[in-house]
């Protein structure tokens, strides 16, 4: 997920693929723990792809306030 999709999306957007997200990592760390896990390279993107929306989320908090 890129930086300008992200921009687009509304707070409430932004807090709903977070949660989203997190459990798919989490989804994907039980499937890493029974060995099962296909593509270990997305556990790193999908914690890359939160941190953005969690900086963004946090830049929506600071310009409001």
């Amino acid at each position: 997920m890129k930086m300008s999709e992200i921009k687009d999306l509304t707070p409430q957007e932004l807090t709903a693929k977070s949660r989203d997200l997190r459990q798919e990592i989490f989804t994907l760390r039980l499937q890493q723990a029974s060995s099962q896990l296909e593509k270990p390279a997305r556990l790193r993107l999908l914690r890359r792809d939160i941190a953005r929306l969690e900086t963004r989320i946090s830049q929506l908090r600071l310009q409001a306030a």
